[in-house]
C-alpha cells in the first residue's frame, strides 16, 4: 500500500519571517494617516488684520459771520456807550432800545371804494418787504356810513433786521425826498414812543408814481423801551432821525 507523504513541519522562525512583511504593510498606512491627522488637528493661524490707514481729521469749514444791519451794529458799538455816558447808566441793560416800528395807512374813502384798502395793503408790502394786513373798524358810526368790522386801512409791524433796514432807508433816502424838508417834529407820547406823520407815500423810492391810484399818507410809530421822552429822543437822535433844532 502507498503511504501518504506528510507535510513538512513549519518551523517557528519561518512563521515569524512571514508575519513581519504583513505587519509592516498594515502598520505603514496607519503610520501615514497619523501625521495627516496631526496636521488636521492644528488650528489654522488667524490672518492678521490689515493695518488701516490713519484717517486725517476733516478740516472744519470756515465760520461765516452772521449778517448784522448797519444801524444795529452802530447801536451796539457807538449808541450804547454814548447813552450810558449821557444818562449815567450803571449797566448796559438800562440803555433804551428800539423794539419795533409800525406803519399804519388809513383809508378814509374805504366806505365808498373798498379797493383802496387793497391798494394801501399792497403799497405797505412793497415799501417794507413784509406782507401788510388790513385793519377793520371797531365801532359802528352811522354818520360816516361805517360799520363794525369794515376794512378801513392797512398796517405792518417790523422787528429785527427788517426794522433796522427800513429805518436806514427812511433816514438816508425817503425823508430827504420830502419837498422843503426842514426836519421832523417831536411828537412823543410821554412814554418813550414816537409817531412820525407822512403826508404822501411817494417819498418812498419803492413806489412807482405812474401806478399811484390815490395820494395817501401814513403814520410811522417807533416803540422803544425808554421810560421818558428825553431818553427816547436821545435814542432816535443817535440813530440819525433829523429832528427840528436837533442839538446833541
Amino acid at each position: 500500500m502507498a503511504t501518504k507523504k506528510e507535510a513538512p513541519a513549519v518551523q517557528p522562525e519561518e512563521v515569524k519571517a512571514a508575519a513581519k512583511p504583513a505587519a509592516k504593510k498594515a502598520a505603514k498606512p496607519a503610520a501615514e494617516e497619523a501625521p495627516k491627522a496631526e496636521k488636521a488637528e492644528k488650528p489654522a493661524k488667524a490672518a492678521k488684520p490689515a493695518a488701516k490707514p490713519a484717517e486725517k481729521p476733516a478740516k472744519s469749514a470756515p465760520k461765516t459771520k452772521a449778517y448784522m444791519p448797519t444801524l444795529q451794529k452802530q447801536y451796539r458799538e457807538s449808541i450804547v456807550p454814548a447813552l450810558m455816558k449821557q444818562f449815567s447808566y450803571t449797566t448796559v441793560m438800562q440803555v433804551p432800545r428800539l423794539v419795533k416800528i409800525t406803519l399804519n395807512e388809513g383809508v378814509g374813502q374805504a366806505t365808498q371804494d373798498r379797493k383802496l384798502v387793497e391798494v394801501a395793503q399792497q403799497e405797505l408790502t412793497t415799501i417794507t418787504g413784509q406782507k401788510a394786513v388790513q385793519t377793520v373798524s371797531r365801532k359802528d358810526i352811522s354818520n360816516f356810513k361805517l360799520r363794525r368790522g369794515m376794512p378801513i386801512g392797512a398796517k405792518v409791524t417790523l422787528r429785527g433786521d427788517k426794522m433796522y433796514e427800513f429805518l436806514e432807508r427812511l433816514i438816508a433816502v425817503s425823508l430827504p425826498r420830502i419837498r422843503d424838508f426842514k426836519g421832523i417834529a417831536e411828537n412823543f407820547d410821554g412814554r418813550g414812543n414816537y409817531t412820525l406823520g407822512i403826508k404822501e407815500q411817494i417819498i418812498f423810492p419803492e413806489i412807482d408814481i405812474d401806478k399811484i391810484v390815490k395820494m395817501m399818507g401814513m403814520e410811522i410809530t417807533f416803540v422803544t423801551t425808554a421810560k421818558t421822552d428825553e431818553e427816547a429822543h436821545a435814542l432816535l437822535r443817535e440813530f440819525g432821525l433829523p429832528f427840528k433844532n436837533n442839538k446833541k
